[in-house]
């Protein structure tokens, strides 16, 4: 098996790209992973500083099979700088794992996403693979499916992401044309339709949303493992797209997690155990106290946006 080289993408905030890369260097995968990292430009000359501080932090980066370090004069943002640096790693590698600067990994996490791009490289019907779940009430299965693809830390192909369509507008006339908002919206239990026009009219810029749509259209479906191999770490009011919260963090498995022998359709139950965790939202009394905060951390999650 040949190991996924992996894209980490960084902005002005050297001390989240250092723990996101000490906690990949726990991962015995990463000796022999090729390392991409994409440091996109400053947005103004306040960032100068900080962005600096990120590459000089960078070129000190040892430990990986080898390291490439992509400089942005200008700052591309977010969504471009993911959709270009995806495209180019998996034009040349034919399969990527994908991480921001805010993730923390188990020393699990790599293995499961190689071993899931292994074992599911021929299964057309699988787009994306996921590390990081979300904090769900419910049980779920040790591995599942769920329809359309996901972010934060995320493995694909390039037979996958050739499907990526970056027009949102394509995107959403097709789902309301086939009539599928109602599972589009996990049973009209969060709004991913309102994120996609709010794409559209330029409120965010989402590149995440796209790829869900792009991928759940094609009828695609992406593996989570049953407890989470990561975590956001980002969600102290030193991001761009974050606020100052840790209400919301995953336990982080520290064993493996086996890949495999399930049917590629979507889990009954993870579905269920998804809709209550949107619905924990409007719904459950913890929540309730916490609405604005838990929405502003589910979007930063979904979309970086």
């Amino acid at each position: 098996m040949s190991l996924a080289p992996i894209a980490l993408f960084v902005f002005n905030r050297a001390d989240k790209a250092q723990k996101t890369i000490e906690y990949l260097l726990q991962n015995p995968e990463a000796a022999a992973s090729d390392l991409y990292i994409f440091s996109d430009g400053p947005r103004h000359g306040q960032d100068v500083p900080r962005v600096q501080e990120v590459r000089d932090y960078l070129r000190t980066v040892t430990g990986f099979g080898s390291i490439s370090i992509i400089e942005q004069p200008v700052n591309l943002g977010l969504s471009k700088s993911i959709i270009s640096g995806v495209t180019m790693v998996v034009n040349k590698h034919g399969k990527i794992i994908q991480i921001e600067d805010d993730i923390l990994v188990s020393p699990h996490c790599l293995r499961f996403l190689n071993d899931a791009l292994d074992y599911y490289e021929q299964e057309p019907k699988v787009a994306c693979i996921c590390a990081l779940l979300y904090p769900l009430r419910k049980p779920v299965p040790p591995t599942f499916f769920i329809r359309g693809a996901d972010c934060s830390i995320w493995a694909t192909w390039k037979r996958a992401w050739d499907h990526f369509e970056a027009d949102g507008q394509k995107l959403l006339d097709e789902v309301i044309r086939r009539k599928l908002t109602f599972q589009f919206d996990f049973d009209d239990t969060f709004s991913y339709t309102n994120m996609l026009k709010d794409q559209i009219e330029g409120r965010n810029d989402s590149w995440a949303v796209r790829w869900y749509a792009s991928a759940f259209l094609k009828d695609q479906y992406t593996l989570y493992p049953g407890q989470s191999l990561a975590r956001d770490n980002g969600m102290d009011n030193s991001g761009t797209h974050c606020t100052d919260t840790s209400d919301y963090d995953v336990s982080v498995s520290q064993e493996p997690v086996t890949v495999g022998n399930i049917p590629v359709k979507q889990s009954r139950q993870g579905y269920s155990a998804f809709k209550d965790f949107f619905l924990g939202l409007h719904k459950y009394p913890y929540f309730k106290r916490k609405r604005k905060r838990f929405k502003r951390w589910l979007r930063y999650l979904l979309t970086g946006a």
